[in-house]
């Protein structure tokens, strides 16, 4: 059987093609990854160098399967032994990197500080290696030294592979004009003028611009939560006096303001007066922020969060609020974005599951316009922080809306590398908008 194969068969080839072109398109990944600066786009080649490689890791494992059931063909004729000897060496190594080079990353996202997961070309759960991301801090550290040298290492093997693979087949095919090529493009004549020599270049080519080309696809960013109505002129009255002057001109005054005057009377006074009125946040409420990374927008919410209102606009010394927020439950519409956000390099949920907002100051600053100064606790850190924000009270129902600024660098959101202000800024917008009914 050995004797009578003219070349590979058609498996062989197929699956040897497909890794020649990921191999290719996941080297410039891999450059563009180095030199881009940190942000979405850089976070993304990434995930989907992830994929690239282990696709090649499985397609390698099925080709050496392949092989070891169906005899490659045999060398060419009077081929030098030398030749032989290196044509081997060569095909081992290509072995060892296309399993090595997958594996050795692998140790890499397994040992990661930040447990990023891995979801093939952003679908395909993919877990970490056991046992690695369970590690005490040292040997987790050490087999993550492992993985980065084993990697370089292997990656400069990697070129020194392909310069002598590809400097072989031209010269089978130039020089000494065997079938070696055909091998792996059936019907392949030798010389330079074999147009299936020439598709392969061309292959090589397009593989090499589209791993340059390649931009990943932006995700659409959360739409923004509707701007709420221009606040109207307070002309309802504020107090029980008020109330009652109003109950007393109702008569004598327009049709317009009468009816003004009706609806206040029929009004809740709770809603107007000195005590102030407890709230429930309704469905639809929205807690939400917005980062810069890389110059690049992030926009995110909190899904899971609660409110505690005591708050009256004539009752402002004695309002209060409370808003605890479940870290964990963070949504910036990319899942594996996610997943990194609660560890101990950002929000640590596992420490500190909540953050709290408490205010009990609360100042009026223009009509239906009001500022809480209070206290916020994120990470174990309390730092004072002011929101301000719009109100607007229709009878049982009040909207507001507010948006601040944090720095989330002393809050200490963002350790290690990601500490540095150079790709994530330090500034984050934190805004609501909120509906909310009298309880």
């Amino acid at each position: 059987m050995a004797a009578s194969r003219t070349r590979y068969t058609t498996v062989a080839i197929v699956i040897h093609w497909l890794i020649a072109a990921a191999l290719i398109f996941q080297i410039i990944l891999g450059w563009r990854m180095g030199d881009g600066p940190k942000g979405p786009t850089t976070y993304a080649l990434f995930q989907l160098h992830k994929s690239i490689g282990i696709a090649i890791l499985l397609l390698s494992l099925a080709r050496l399967a392949w092989r070891l059931f169906n005899t490659p063909p045999a060398a060419p004729e009077g081929q030098p032994k030398w030749e032989q000897v290196a044509s081997k060496v060569v095909h081992v190594g290509f072995y060892v990197i296309m399993i090595g080079l997958p594996l050795t990353g692998w140790i890499l996202v397994s040992t990661s500080r930040v447990p990023i997961p891995t979801l093939l070309f952003g679908t395909i759960p993919w877990p970490h290696i056991p046992g690695l991301p369970e590690l005490a801090a040292g040997p987790k550290h050490l087999w993550h030294e492992i993985g980065e040298l084993g990697h370089g290492v292997l990656v400069k093997v990697t070129y020194l592979l392909l310069i002598l693979h590809l400097g072989a087949v031209a010269k089978h095919q130039i020089l000494d004009k065997d079938e070696v090529f055909a091998n792996m493009a059936p019907g392949a004549r030798p010389g330079w003028k074999e147009p299936r020599a020439w598709l392969a270049a061309a292959g090589l080519a397009a593989v090499i611009a589209a791993g340059y080309l390649y931009m990943p696809a932006a995700k659409a960013k959360p739409a923004a939560p509707p701007a709420p109505a221009a606040d109207e002129e307070a002309q309802l009255p504020r107090t029980q006096e008020d109330l009652e002057k109003f109950k007393g001109v109702a008569g004598t005054v327009s049709k317009e303001t009468s009816e003004a005057f009706v609806k206040a009377a029929e009004t809740p006074a709770a809603v107007y007066f000195k005590d102030p009125v407890h709230w429930t946040v309704q469905k639809g409420s929205t807690l939400g922020f917005s980062a810069t990374w890389s110059e690049n927008a992030i926009e995110g919410r909190f899904k899971t969060w609660t409110a505690d209102i005591l708050f009256s606009p004539e009752a402002l010394d004695r309002s209060k609020l409370t808003v605890a927020i479940d870290t964990a439950s963070v949504d910036t519409g990319d899942a594996q974005r996610d997943q990194s956000l609660p560890s101990g390099d950002f929000f640590d949920t596992a420490e500190h599951p909540k953050a709290t907002f408490t205010a009990t100051k609360f100042r009026k600053t223009g009509e239906g316009k009001f500022v809480a100064d209070g206290t916020l606790d994120l990470r174990g850190v309390k730092k004072p922080l002011s929101l301000p924000f719009t109100l607007k009270i229709d009878g049982d129902t009040a909207t507001a809306r507010g948006v601040t600024t944090l720095d989330r660098t002393t809050f200490g959101v963002g350790q290690g590398e990601w500490a540095s202000t150079d790709e994530i800024a330090a500034k984050v917008k934190v805004s609501f908008n909120l509906t909310a009914k009298r309880k």
